[in-house]
């Protein structure tokens, strides 16, 4: 199989498990798409990878220059872990637009009824995503058409607060596709977030995750984690959950990281690489997960 074609399994795979999560921005700025595995969804009618729920919803169309980057990072005494979906540095966000915008109706909403409802950038110029409301609601189409020309206008701008919240959708959209929430998603569903005193410091994503240098992670894939639960709370330690990700290191991971690991863990030599702030996390997360794996799967 192509890479192609093992990317798109990748992206399906991952859309068809209510415990996978996703994002899609930049550092300061990204929206994140989640569900509940009794929420009702209904896929996509354009032939782009997603789905769509009461609260939200994530379309993809990864081009061909994607590279997914899957690795893991050092968090206290435990890790965390995702795959970044990758673009070269050259790619940007055609549609982000440097002051409020209005684009007209919504033609790439994910549910057609919504393509009539009015779209509007609120003006970040992001070079990874371009930050969007959506609303059909005359308040809102007020406000934000005032809005038309100024600088960025935050999601959280005191005079939205007097529209209805089902009436506002926020929408980030970028190279790789889009993800859309509903204002009024509530804590346990899709969610955005910009903050500007982060997006002042330009980066294109965490310092601690190990991106090849000439790629810029646009959105990423949060596979469900071994300990934690969606909020982050402890779990009793699951082993599928553990050995799928490492399947997805094995294929998606920096090669030379992927093998200090398995020798941190015993297995095969030590790869040449000098160290740096990321073999020693991977170091880290080996031994996190050499206690648990001696606890929880005990050699006889």
């Amino acid at each position: 199989m192509d890479d192609a074609g093992a990317i798109t399994d990748l992206l399906r795979a991952g859309l068809a498990d209510t415990d996978t999560a996703w994002s899609l921005g930049t550092f300061g700025a990204a929206a994140e798409f989640r569900r509940l595995p009794e929420e009702p969804t209904v896929p996509l009618d354009d032939g782009r990878l997603g789905l769509v729920t009461p609260r939200g919803g994530i379309a993809l169309s990864p081009p061909v220059e994607t590279v997914p980057v899957a690795y893991e990072t050092a968090l206290g005494e435990s890790w965390s872990h995702a795959v970044a979906l990758c673009l070269p540095e050259e790619f940007g966000s055609a549609t982000a637009h440097p002051v409020v915008t209005g684009l007209g109706p919504d033609t790439a909403a994910l549910s057609p009824e919504d393509r009539d409802a009015t779209l509007f950038d609120l003006g970040f110029g992001l070079p990874q995503c371009a930050v969007c409301l959506r609303t059909r609601d005359s308040e809102a189409l007020d406000i934000l058409g005032s809005a038309i020309g100024t600088p960025a206008l935050d999601p959280q701008d005191p005079r939205l607060s007097r529209v209805p919240r089902g009436a506002l959708t926020l929408i980030f959209a970028g190279p790789l596709g889009r993800i859309e929430v509903s204002v009024d998603a509530g804590p346990d569903g899709p969610r955005a977030h910009v903050v500007t005193s982060v997006l002042r410091l330009q980066r294109t994503h965490a310092a601690t995750a190990p991106i090849p240098a000439g790629l810029v992670p646009h959105a990423h894939m949060l596979p469900p984690h071994p300990c934690k639960d969606a909020s982050g709370a402890a779990l009793p330690f699951r082993m599928e959950r553990h050995a799928a990700f490492q399947a997805l290191l094995a294929r998606w991971g920096d090669p030379q990281l992927f093998a200090l690991k398995e020798h941190c863990l015993g297995r095969g030599e030590r790869p040449d690489r000098i160290p740096d702030r990321w073999t020693r996390s991977v170091e880290k997360v080996a031994r996190a997960q050499a206690a648990l794996l001696a606890e929880n799967c005990p050699q006889p």
